[in-house]
């Protein structure tokens, strides 16, 4: 008897030892999995996302740890959330929604302009996007860019900048990415995106209702297609 209990003590330690090791990234991806699955399911899904890597993405990447604690219980509601420093977090729908307009996957390089908590750059990983994200608020690059390598995200960049001018050393891009509103499309982005490629981006006056817009390049010169009104966060610039 003496025996099995060691035995059984073994095997705890064991266990624990293992638990212990995995990596952060993993224990956070598997924390409150059955509301990220509702989410996807109920708001996502059921509203015409269908891209499986988008899908999968959103089922995977642990929200509630991309706002402050006392957003965290409603974190996979149907809403924006506030992440200080006047920022928001999208509605999880609009992040789905704008991920499977550009269709982040291997080998595929993506531009992203307001990094805010880096929900969104970890769902482009998660679906496969090598991703450069800019965020003009340091605070935030600095908090997102730790958070992304500690829930394992290594594949996002991370600096602080002015976003209208874009990430020329890393150009061109296969998509680009903007969660801010904008009054025109800045020309620096349009420069560094690739030909063909596709850029994504909320056009109007701060504090309005804008339009999200679908922009192609094409022989050089910017084709755009209106997708629907939106509400996001002004593009803030260097001394605003």
């Amino acid at each position: 008897m003496h025996e099995t209990n060691n035995s059984l003590h073994r095997i705890l330690i064991l266990l624990l030892a293992f638990l212990l090791a995995l990596p952060a990234g993993l224990a956070a991806t598997n924390q409150r999995a059955s509301e990220r699955r509702a989410m996807v399911e109920n708001q996502i899904a059921a509203r015409g996302i269908k891209d499986s890597a988008t899908l999968s993405a959103m089922r995977s990447v642990p929200r509630h740890l991309f706002v402050p604690p006392e957003q965290r219980p409603y974190a996979y509601r149907d809403r924006p959330l506030p992440i200080g420093h006047g920022q928001t977090i999208s509605q999880p729908f609009m992040v789905a929604y704008m991920t499977e307009l550009v269709s982040p996957g291997p080998g595929r390089k993506v531009l992203e302009i307001g990094t805010g908590s880096g929900y969104q750059a970890a769902v482009l990983a998660a679906a496969g996007a090598e991703v450069f994200s800019i965020e003009i608020i340091p605070q935030l690059a600095e908090a997102a860019g730790k958070r992304l390598d500690d829930l394992g995200y290594g594949a996002v960049a991370v600096r602080s900048a002015d976003g209208f001018y874009g990430w020329a050393e890393q150009a061109p891009f296969d998509a680009i990415l903007v969660t801010a509103a904008a009054e025109f499309v800045p020309p620096p982005l349009l420069e560094q995106l690739a030909e063909g490629a596709l850029m994504v981006i909320p056009v109007g006056s701060p504090f309005f209702v804008q339009t999200l817009m679908l922009v192609q390049k094409r022989d050089g010169k910017p084709y755009a297609t209106s997708l629907m009104p939106v509400r996001f966060v002004p593009f803030t610039r260097t001394g605003e």
